[in-house]
Order: structure tokens, then C-alpha cells, then sequence
């Protein structure tokens, strides 16, 4: 037990190889505010559209209010599902982490509570009480693969300890504002509704949150980094601590230690603003963070802002320079290949910082998303954002923006395109960085390569979490090994994961007609490799080809043989010695390779995993090109074009 939470720990709390000054953003910009002046004593100040606004929710488009109706509908006489004990204990016997006994029941309040704001009419009022009733009685909130936060055992939750995980955060935020919508309509019914509700969730939460200062996302004890559990979590904890906390010294100390929270979030974040985690779990992180930025300087009149900050807005503009063109975008490590991402929030995030950019890209994800015509995703508060934004969003310029190209010095990452607004031609994207980044893949010196805007080398990502994800069994599974990401393997050995292995010397140059990026990944191999020197290139000649370089001093030459290894999405043939054929959903592409000092071998992997299939559902293959007779030092090349 004990390794393995040194394991998680030493895997969620990523280290960047370049050490960032402490810059407590936050407190600087809190520390002469008397926040007893600025802050809002009721949440009802923020003037958010509540259950009495009636105009507010008959003016919706008539769609929007039926399908919010008909989905609230499927939950009338709802049988709200026990959480049982052998749900929390799967994760210890099989590594399954039972995420849908934690997501139906919440679903099922979230379509009642949108049901009812949108009706009006007490239909739902009832169920609704229930699924209060339902969260009320339950031992814990959180979802059983983040039990080892607790000092007991792994596997049933400790009433004795309450702790703080996402779970617990997503029902506290989702609670308080169900008490805050319906508390007058819960009074109605019976007095001990509502003050239940509002008891459980100082408990289970916002009283945990006061008084534990060692919760590893939190960043307050020192010696730990953190990842995106801290905005999230803290968005949802700032929430509930606003609407239901009623001593105002407490909120305000409440509040405070939010800012501290954050600053430790801020602090670990790269001078590049790059997310390491990718833009999919930048929907939790810097996404995050400005829910929290924002909800603040709603609730402080504006007292406390950031949005000027160079580093804030380049922690936004992340989200577009790693796309590549809809629906995909770059997914090193864990990140989804293709990801709806959050368009509300990239539009007021880029409106906030002042990035036309940012917010044109938001209306742009918006409008891809038939904004308008359909009930928003999300907890309830985002629901409602999405709802107050709904026509400006709809009414704002929209931008495909496909930037030529980008470069982030801190992670290690660059990525460029034939042409600036067009996503004709080739696409790549490539990293160095090292092996110990949140959810890390041993991958150093990967690449992705995409024409038209469809895939060509691919990153797999991730299968679908279990318990062996985050153990020191991780790197048993093969998406997370180097073999099958668009690297060499070196004398037969794999890169290694750890912070140690970690690449060297990132280069990178964009001129007009092309665009360079090279990297020493030797040191991302174990000794047993025998490499001192291997460094990877990438070199796209807008509108001609791209090239792929590999220059290498080994200091011996084992039996074990060194090839070069790339996974893609197309169909591959051999079309005669010395070129592949890749065949993709609308393109064709020549993969030019040396048959003296390569030779090829094709392999094709059927796609079982259902996180998997959602992006590669026709299975991928693998090519090889295994060096022929080696030397201690030379170079090879292979060069991708478009067929004739």
C-alpha cells in the first residue's frame, strides 16, 4: 500500500525540468484588500438567473426548454441507486473503478434540477427532494480510486476522515447550488430539507476544507506539485464556501485559503503556460482556474483580477495552439485525441484576457457543437453560464483558428502547419520534456503527424482508467511504453520512466518555408541501451514534405536491434522497396525510407479497449524500420510526401 501511494504521488505531482520562482499571483493581488469591504456577504448578490427568475427561463429557445423537460422526465419516480460497499471494494479486487455507480445518480439531480428551473411548475420537486435525501445519507461523495487519500485502508471510506477528492468536490458544487435554486421551494415542503442539505455539505466538504491543510492538490504543506485536481476541486469548494457559508469571518477566511490553494497551482505552471497534461485535462486546469478566477472577481466587484497578467493569458492561448483542426488536437499522454473542449469558457476566458484569438476560437468550438440547439453539458452553475451566454456566444464572430506555428521552451513542445488558417496539407507536432510529467507516457521525442487535419502518426493515448493506471504497474500497459509511441527503441530497450530520463538540447526554428525541431532523447534510455547520443528531427518543408531525422553515437552495438517504431491510423502497404504507402480517410501519402540501412516490418493492432475505439476504431498499425548492419554513429532519414 504504501508504494503504491508513493508511486501516484510521485505520478500526479509532475516536476518540470525548469523550475518556476514562486509567484503568488493571488495573495500579491489580496494582500492590502480588505476583503470584509469587497466581498459579497450573499450569493445572491452575483444576480445569477435563480429559480424565481421566471423570464429568464421561458425566454430560453423553445428546444432547449423541451429537451431540458423530456430529460428531467426519463427521472420522475426515480430509484436513486445505492452505493454499495462492494462498488468502493472493486477497485481493490479487480482495478475497476465503477465510475457509473458515481455518475447516473448525478446525472439524475442535474437533468431534475434543469428540469425544474425550466418548467416551474413542482413537477420534479419531489424527486428532486428525494436525490437531496439520496446524497444526504450517503457516506462519502468521492469515487473509490481516490481512497488513499484517507489514513485507513484502501477500499471502503472512512466516516471517521472525511476527505476531499474530485467526486466529493463536483456533489459539494452541484449541492449548494440545489439548495441555493430550490431551499425556499424545500422550506415549503418540510423545514429539515433544506438545513439537512446545507449541514451535509459543510460536513462532508467546506468543514474539511477549513480545517485540513495536507490534502496533496491543495499544494499548502510544500514539497509536492500539483496538477488540475487543484482549480477544479477549489472552483468547487470556492463555490459551495460562497453560497452556504453564513459566518462572514469564515468565508472570508474561507476564501483566502482558496487564493493560497491556487497560488500553488500558478506557481508550478510553466513560464510557457503549456498544460503537460494536455489540452483535454486543460478543461480542468487552466480552464478551471479561470472559473475560479472568474467567480472571484464577480464576488469581490472586481477587487481581485489577474486577467492582465501575461502568464494567465498564455495559459489560455494553450488551448489553441494545441489544436490541430476540429475535432482533433494534440494528445501526449493521457489527453483525448479528439475533445469537445469547454467553448463557453474559451470564449469569456479569451473576452476576459483580451485574446480575440481565444474568443473568436470559443464561438468558433461553439457553433461546431450546435450551440443553440441543445441542452449545455456540465454541472449545474456551468449550465447556467452557458445559458447566459447563449446569444452573445451565438452572435460573435467565429475563428477555425489554425495558427502557422508555436513553440513552448518550458515542456518542450512545438508544433507548425503548411499554412497559416488552412488546415490543407501537413500538420505536426513534437515534444521532448522528460519522463515523470503528469500523466506521463515514455514517449520523448514522439511526434504526431496529421494531413488535411486527419490523422497519419498517431499518439493512442490512454485506455480506460482502472486501478492499474495509477499503480506502479502503469507502465505494463502498452500505451504508455515507448515501443508504441513514434520512437526508436535502442539495442532493444525501451525509454524509461522517471524524471531522470529526460531529454536534452531542444532546438527550434520557424521561417517562412519551413519549420525545424530537434532533441536528444539519449537520456530518456536506461544505461543498458548504450547510447550517448540520439537526436531526433523534425523538419517540415511547408507545401513539399516532412522529414524525420535520426543522427546517433552508440557506444556499443548489442544483438538486440534497434528500429525505429511509428503508430498510425492509416492503411499502410509496401508499395515497392524502400516506400510505404499510407492511405488515410481522404489522402495518400508516400513514406520514403533507406532500404540499405532499413528494413520494414508492418504490424496491425485490432482496438479492443472502448476508450480506444472512440478515436481509433479501426484499429491502428505499426511500422518497424529495424537498422541493417549498424555502426557505432551515422543518420537516417525518412521522408513523408504526398502520393502523385
Amino acid at each position: 500500500m504504501y508504494r503504491l501511494l508513493l508511486f501516484f504521488l510521485s505520478f500526479v505531482f509532475s516536476i518540470h525540468l525548469f523550475a518556476q520562482e514562486p509567484r503568488f499571483l493571488l495573495m500579491k493581488e489580496a494582500h492590502d484588500l480588505d476583503l470584509g469591504k469587497v466581498l459579497i456577504k450573499d450569493f445572491s448578490e452575483l444576480k445569477f438567473p435563480d429559480y424565481k427568475d421566471r423570464a429568464f427561463w421561458e425566454n430560453l429557445p423553445g428546444k432547449i426548454q423541451a429537451d431540458y423537460i423530456k430529460k428531467a422526465e426519463q427521472y420522475l419516480d426515480y430509484d436513486w441507486p445505492v452505493v454499495k460497499a462492494t462498488d468502493y471494494l472493486e477497485i481493490i479486487r479487480s482495478g475497476d473503478r465503477r465510475q457509473n455507480v458515481y455518475s447516473k445518480p448525478r446525472a439524475a439531480l442535474t437533468a431534475l434540477v434543469m428540469g425544474e428551473l425550466v418548467e416551474g411548475e413542482g413537477r420534479f420537486l419531489d424527486d428532486l427532494i428525494n436525490g437531496v435525501w439520496y446524497y444526504s445519507e450517503q457516506s462519502w461523495w468521492g469515487w473509490s480510486a481516490h481512497l488513499y487519500i484517507q489514513s485507513a485502508p484502501r477500499g471502503l471510506p472512512d466516516v471517521n476522515e472525511p476527505t476531499i477528492d474530485l467526486g466529493v468536490g463536483e456533489i459539494a458544487n452541484t449541492l449548494a447550488w440545489t439548495w441555493f435554486l430550490f431551499k425556499d421551494q424545500f422550506d415549503k415542503v418540510h423545514p429539515l430539507i433544506a438545513p439537512r442539505l446545507h449541514q451535509e455539505i459543510m460536513e462532508k466538504a467546506v468543514i474539511p476544507y477549513y480545517e485540513r491543510e495536507n490534502f496533496w492538490w491543495m499544494g499548502l504543506e510544500g514539497g509536492h506539485l500539483v496538477n488540475n485536481w487543484n482549480p477544479w476541486t477549489n472552483h468547487n469548494i470556492l463555490t459551495a464556501i460562497l453560497i452556504l457559508e453564513q459566518d462572514f469571518d469564515l468565508k472570508q477566511k474561507g476564501v483566502r485559503k482558496v487564493l493560497r490553494s491556487l497560488d500553488a497551482f500558478i506557481n508550478d505552471y510553466p513560464d510557457d503556460g503549456g498544460c503537460d497534461e494536455g489540452p483535454s485535462y486543460w478543461g480542468r486546469a487552466a480552464a478551471s482556474l479561470y472559473q475560479c478566477l472568474d467567480l472571484l472577481e464577480r464576488s469581490t466587484g472586481g477587487a481581485i483580477d489577474l486577467y492582465d497578467h501575461p502568464l494567465i493569458r498564455r495559459m489560455g492561448s494553450y488551448i489553441y495552439k494545441s489544436y490541430i483542426d476540429y475535432p482533433y488536437f494534440i494528445n501526449f499522454a493521457d489527453a483525448d485525441a479528439t475533445t469537445s473542449s469547454r467553448p463557453q469558457i474559451i470564449y469569456s476566458y479569451g473576452k476576459s484576457t483580451g485574446d480575440d484569438r481565444m474568443q473568436n476560437f470559443g464561438a468558433f468550438l461553439a457553433k461546431k457543437q450546435n450551440w443553440g440547439q441543445r441542452t449545455p453539458n456540465g454541472k449545474i452553475d456551468e449550465q447556467i453560464m452557458q445559458l447566459i451566454h447563449l446569444d452573445e456566444i451565438k452572435n460573435a464572430d467565429a475563428e477555425n483558428v489554425l495558427i502557422s506555428d508555436f513553440w513552448l521552451p518550458d515542456l518542450q513542445i512545438a508544433g507548425a502547419r503548411d499554412q497559416e488558417g488552412s488546415s490543407d496539407g501537413f500538420f505536426f507536432a513534437a515534444k521532448g520534456g522528460h519522463n515523470n510529467e503528469s500523466h506521463n507516457h515514455n514517449d520523448l521525442g514522439t511526434c504526431v503527424l496529421y494531413y488535411n487535419g486527419k490523422p497519419v502518426f498517431i499518439d493512442l493515448g490512454r485506455e480506460t482508467y482502472t486501478d492499474k493506471t495509477f499503480s506502479n504497474r502503469r507502465y505494463e500497459i502498452w500505451t504508455m511504453q515507448s515501443q508504441f509511441h513514434n520512437v526508436p527503441k535502442i539495442n532493444g530497450i525501451d525509454q524509461k520512466e522517471g524524471k531522470k530520463y529526460h531529454a536534452r538540447d531542444p532546438q527550434f526554428e520557424a521561417e517562412e518555408d519551413k519549420v525545424f525541431f530537434s532533441v536528444d532523447i539519449a537520456g530518456a534510455y536506461p544505461s543498458d541501451a548504450k547510447v550517448s547520443q540520439w537526436v531526433r528531427s523534425y523538419e517540415l518543408q511547408r507545401g513539399k514534405q516532412f522529414r524525420i531525422g535520426d543522427r546517433f553515437s552508440m557506444n556499443k552495438i548489442e544483438a538486440q536491434p534497434t528500429a525505429l517504431h511509428f503508430m498510425t491510423y492509416c492503411k499502410v502497404e509496401e508499395k515497392e522497396p524502400g516506400i510505404l504507402t499510407l492511405r488515410g480517410e481522404d489522402f495518400s501519402l508516400e513514406m520514403s525510407y533507406d532500404t540499405q540501412q532499413l528494413s520494414p516490418d508492418i504490424r496491425f493492432h485490432k482496438i479492443e479497449d472502448p476508450g480506444l475505439r472512440r478515436y481509433w476504431p479501426e484499429g491502428v498499425t505499426q511500422i518497424i524500420l529495424t537498422y541493417q548492419d549498424m555502426t557505432p554513429s551515422d543518420e537516417s532519414y525518412i521522408i513523408v510526401t504526398p502520393s502523385d
